[in-house]
């Protein structure tokens, strides 16, 4: 239920090869830089465009973020490259940026042993064989969230989104019955931090975000209601002394490598990387896909008809999820052209090579999952909202690496099908029951944070007949 899955690998696995020193250029330097800021200013007033313009200026290019130097990569085989090359490593300004929410000592941000080591704890939680455990809530979720919506009356669809995405995670991962309060909670605490750390990403101005203005004490509120937040959700289950087969329990009954159990820091910069970044990328693919079916209506009329004539009229179920291809496929394009992540960084931990051009160690690079799945080099119409382009005939001419939602090798997502099968079952259950209509006072405009999402979606459900 991947975009791996639905289409085969046609072409080698690029590496970053090292090459002797005299065959190595300089990547070239973008234009438009200004002093201080250097590049950034451009990352803050159109970030997507700017990203998206790069590829014309080379496979791998230089920007300035402020004093720093950043090597921007462009194409879909480099970006292979980075990611499956031992030569980078997880860290950079996005990174850097993420810390003061994800800490140092969860799976997103660690590297090495300790990342390989976390990895087999969360794992079990995600293989294939125990997805299907978690279909009665994912069922329950989403039906819950069409019942709940009243035909005619405006949806909020960022609460909305955030709500299901929260509930789910909870009561899937961690086992918790959480209310919709933490979930407006972590809607309106993410919104904030993920829009700060993002200034912080692109304006690396350290000191000026220490000072007590305005912005800063709100991104230091939102950011401590987070992590109260978890802390909120670890100590209720200590206190319940209850140990269900879930992703909480195997974090509290973990060892590290000494045997010994791990730290209360640890397993609580694993619950944030559990419930915060997951849910706002789940929630923000969420809204995207209540803004395909309101402005694709012929796509969402094409799921109707596809899950009735799976399910014969019953309610959608999970079970039913590997039979709604179109669906799976409106959910792949979605993701294409609004990826909730955009924007990813590594850092070299060597001297080494990326396209034949020089990479010293300790050199940032970022690349745009956004650029790189609009780009109209590896796919035609490559701006139109086509799910038809997944079809077994037509995915095989998408190049290699122009389409990783997920990431590729060991920094892969390991939710990968969970979120899938949820987005699926959510789009399939909504596009059955309702129509949806933009009402006024919504505006469908990409805000750009460290992820993507629309300004303020307001839709009215309207009942199928």
């Amino acid at each position: 239920m991947t975009v791996e899955s639905v289409r085969p690998e046609t072409h080698p696995r690029p590496e970053a090869q090292p090459r002797e020193a005299s065959e190595l250029r300089e990547p070239p330097l973008a234009g438009g830089g200004v002093p201080l800021l250097g590049h950034g200013w451009k990352l803050v007033r159109d970030p997507l465009a700017f990203m998206a313009a790069l590829r014309d200026h080379g496979d791998v290019v230089r920007l300035k973020l402020g004093p720093k130097t950043v090597y921007a990569v462009t194409t879909p085989e480099l970006t292979g490259a980075l990611a499956l090359s031992t030569d980078f490593k997880i860290d950079g300004p996005l990174w850097e940026s993420l810390e003061g929410l994800l800490g140092k000592e969860g799976v997103a941000t660690a590297n090495g042993p300790r990342h390989r080591r976390q990895r087999r704890t969360i794992q079990p939680a995600f293989r294939l064989d125990a997805i299907p455990e978690y279909g009665p809530i994912m069922e329950e979720e989403a039906h819950a969230l069409t019942e709940r919506w009243k035909p005619g009356e405006t949806v909020d669809c960022t609460s909305e989104s955030f709500r299901i995405a929260v509930r789910i995670a909870a009561r899937c991962l961690l086992r918790g019955e959480y209310m919709d309060e933490r979930a407006e909670r972590l809607c309106n605490a993410l919104a904030t931090v993920f829009r700060g750390m993002y200034r912080r990403m692109v304006v690396p101005l350290g000191p000026l975000y220490k000072l007590p203005l305005p912005p800063n004490r709100e991104f230091n509120r939102a950011l401590a209601d987070l992590h109260l937040l978890v802390d909120e959700i670890v100590a209720e289950r200590r206190a319940s002394g209850q140990r269900p087969d879930d992703l909480l329990t195997a974090l509290l009954e973990a060892k590290d490598e000494n045997g010994e159990p791990i730290g209360e820091q640890e397993i609580h910069d694993q619950v944030v990387a559990i419930v915060t970044p997951g849910s706002e990328t789940v929630a923000s693919t969420i809204m995207w896909l209540l803004h395909v079916l309101a402005e694709h209506p012929e796509h969402a009329d094409k799921v109707c008809a596809e899950v009735e004539s799976v399910t014969g009229g019953r309610p959608v179920a999970f079970a039913d999820v590997r039979s709604l291809r179109h669906t799976n496929n409106v959910v792949v394009e979605a993701m294409r052209l609004r990826p909730a992540v955009w924007i990813l960084t590594r850092r070299a931990v060597t001297d080494t090579s990326l396209g034949g051009y020089r990479i010293p160690a300790g050199a940032d690079i970022v690349y745009s999952p956004y650029a790189i799945q609009r780009d109209g080099k590896s796919y035609a119409h490559s701006l139109e909202f086509d799910p038809d382009r997944w079809l077994p005939e037509r995915v095989k001419d998408v190049p290699k690496y122009a389409m990783s939602p997920f990431s590729v090798g060991n920094r892969k997502c390991p939710s990968d099908h969970f979120s899938m099968a949820q987005l699926t079952l959510i789009t399939a259950a909504l596009a059955t029951k309702y129509r949806f209509e933009q009402v006024s006072g919504s505006n469908d405009a990409t805000r750009v944070g460290i992820t993507l999402r629309p300004h303020r979606l307001l839709l009215r459900p309207v009942p199928r007949d």
